[in-house]
């Protein structure tokens, strides 16, 4: 850390202290302190989020036969039993009322201590973190507000508001885990706001009711503007605290001192959007969940502001375009989205839509910029474009012409952050193919907490789906060996070396030496071309070893070639992995040459004959073969993995000939 981070700390830790005196002794912002005497009958939000009545809704889910609306209640009837599904839990029981202070998933009860004597990342203390906090950020309350919507039926209003009362009795000011990260206080209140204006109609947005949900907004606003995150942690963390005060403080507008915080979260939001944005669109965490993670925050402000009269800059609106585009051009090749980087199932709201789902936030991306790219990769009026843009947006989403974009998909280079993809077909058929390259940083700032050791990695989709994977994340805290086994170089499509890991793990979310990668040579064709690469994280041993990779697609006649060259001086050992997708099927056809299939293709790799070729499938001692699409949510995969002892110099050749897809 550097010396301002480490006094800035330090000045936590003396503001903790002052606040727990003051949390003890009841010395903190009252609801007078909140509201005043002269908001105590009445009060008006800024604006509306909602834009029709529970009437049109219901209209206009009949007009426009969006089939989403009975999806919608069936899951708010669940969660009216209190059965809330998150991570790897499906429609969990969490009691009656919901018991917000525990860890679901390990049925271990959290801790009412003063929330700064917690510490988080002690499972055995306080359970998995993240299973605690995910209900308490009460995204499944705009479920119910979305319902009370579409229904008209006020259970769901209700609903709303006794979930509302049970977090206020169990959660006091300061206690517990749910008083503990700025961050998830920020999120809570994006989504209260949401769901206490989907629901104002109802009328239960009175009384002592209201004025207990605006002293807790303003305690919890009182409390991220004191604790912003800096130095090392000002990351999505950051991004996700001021979006909750700026929209908070947007929408209730009437509170004290809202205009000095919402001011202060604003310029926040202006500059980390360009602090944490490479120019070629990619977020510097270089972890692509997290990257839809910020862009929901960023887009939700750019919306607010519009309607509540505080606009945000044309930089700040050029950089979201970016940042679309980047994401839309990862997804031309099908598939699922590679998560490269960790992925811990983050997201903002929920209006709907898969939170792993890139096409939302392009549609949004389409209406914002009417831009018929965005568009052609998202040609759905979703259920989360009705809720932001309703049915007018509806016509003007269909009037965004996509005659004139190319059907055809070509190779991109992403400099900045170092990514860069060859490809080949056609978007609308399922000829194409397409290759993502690793070329860039380990992770963005001191301690690049949300990167991987994955230099010189790459993934492969082909047959309109994912072939070659990265394969994910699964855990933060609770399984610290998958942790560090989901992160490290083996667990991902480069070489590693004497069994290390291309950077030095520290901790969790820490790195020591890093690896180092640049792309040497970039030569892209109308159907393919060619990307070398080189990376030096193997430079710190004894005998220093440096890594060049050439990956070479020839569309035209569907194959992948991989020349790998090690250059040293002495003997290593060099484990050389292939992590499939789980879907695909791995059949040996000779000593170097393995067939894998599909769901709608198959093909062959063949390797180097110097290699020794063994096949894992979820194997646990140690942990190989696996594939993480979630948090807390892993399967078998299989991997293909090849062992060559070297001593000195050596080059690799492998190839992946893809076959015509399946008819």
């Amino acid at each position: 850390m550097s010396p301002r981070e480490v006094f800035w700390r330090l000045g936590n830790k003396c503001t903790d202290l002052k606040d727990a005196y003051a949390i003890r002794h009841g010395k903190f912002p009252t609801v007078q302190d909140a509201i005043g005497s002269e908001n105590g009958q009445s009060f008006t939000p800024q604006f509306r989020l909602s834009l029709h009545s529970p009437d049109e809704d219901r209209h206009n889910c009949s007009q426009f036969n969006w089939s989403w609306a009975e999806h919608l209640l069936t899951k708010a009837n669940l969660i009216l039993e209190n059965k809330l599904t998150y991570f790897h839990l499906q429609e969990h029981d969490h009691g009656d009322p919901i018991q917000w202070n525990r860890d679901h998933g390990s049925d271990i009860a959290a801790p009412l201590d003063l929330s700064m004597k917690i510490d988080y990342r002690d499972v055995q203390e306080a359970g998995d973190c993240k299973l605690v906090w995910e209900p308490n950020r009460h995204q499944h309350l705009v479920v119910l507000g979305r319902a009370y919507r579409v229904s008209g039926q006020r259970k769901y209003a209700e609903a709303v508001q006794e979930h509302f009362e049970s977090w206020l009795d169990q959660c006091p000011y300061g206690y517990g885990m749910n008083w503990r990260s700025p961050m998830e206080l920020s999120i809570r209140l994006v989504n209260w706001v949401w769901a206490l204006d989907l629901t104002l109609e109802s009328g239960i947005f009175n009384g002592e009711f209201r004025d207990r949900i605006l002293h807790s907004v303003y305690l919890h606003l009182h409390d991220v503007t004191r604790k912003y995150s800096k130095g090392s942690s000002a990351n999505n963390h950051l991004i996700g605290e001021a979006a909750g005060v700026f929209i908070a403080t947007s929408y209730f507008s009437q509170l004290k001192n809202v205009k000095e915080w919402q001011k202060q979260s604003y310029e926040i939001l202006c500059r980390e959007i360009e602090l944490q944005t490479f120019a070629d669109g990619c977020n510097k965490e270089l972890a692509l969940e997290y990257q839809f993670f910020v862009l929901q925050f960023f887009l939700i402000c750019g919306i607010v502001g519009k309607w509540c009269g505080k606009d945000f800059p044309q930089r700040y609106w050029d950089n979201l375009e970016k940042q679309l585009l980047f994401i839309g051009r990862l997804q031309e090749g099908g598939g699922s989205p590679i998560f490269y980087g960790d992925a811990d199932d983050g997201y903002v709201l929920n209006l709907g839509d898969s939170h792993t789902d890139p096409r939302p936030l392009l549609g949004i991306g389409a209406l914002l910029f009417h831009n018929s790219q965005l568009k052609a990769w998202a040609p759905e009026y979703s259920e989360t474009l009705y809720w932001l843009f309703g049915a007018s947006g509806y016509e003007r989403f269909k009037a965004i012409d996509t005659f004139s974009v190319n059907k055809r998909i070509f190779s991109h280079q992403f400099p900045d952050s170092g990514f860069y993809m060859l490809q080949s077909g056609n978007r609308d058929c399922d000829d194409h193919i397409s290759v993502l390259f690793d070329c860039g940083p380990l992770g963005f700032g001191a301690i690049a907490a949300h990167g991987h050791a994955d230099a010189l990695s790459f993934t492969l989709k082909a047959f309109n789906e994912d072939i070659l994977v990265d394969p994910g994340t699964y855990d933060y805290f609770t399984y610290p060996e998958l942790r560090r086994y989901f992160k490290s170089t083996i667990a991902h499509n480069t070489i590693e070396v004497d069994g290390v890991d291309q950077s030095v793990v520290l901790g969790l979310f820490l790195w020591g030496k890093r690896a180092e990668s640049e792309c040497l040579s970039w030569q892209p064709e109308q159907n393919g071309g060619l990307v070398k690469g080189q990376q030096n994280g193997y430079m710190r041993l004894k005998d220093p070893v440096l890594h060049y990779r050439t990956l070479h697609l020839d569309g035209d006649n569907r194959i992948l070639r991989i020349t790998d060259e090690i250059i040293c001086k002495s003997k290593h050992t060099l484990r050389l992995p292939f992590h499939f997708a789980p879907n695909c099927i791995l059949e040996q056809i000779d000593s170097t040459r393995y067939h894998f299939s599909g769901l709608n293709g198959s093909g062959s790799i063949c390797l180097d004959p110097r290699v020794s070729i063994e096949i894992y499938k979820g194997n646990l001692n140690p942990p190989l073969g696996w594939c993480s699409n979630g948090y807390h949510r892993k399967q078998p995969s299989p991997t293909l993995l090849a062992r060559v002892e070297i001593n000195g110099n050596i080059k690799l050749s492998t190839s992946i000939i893809l076959n015509d897809p399946l008819s």
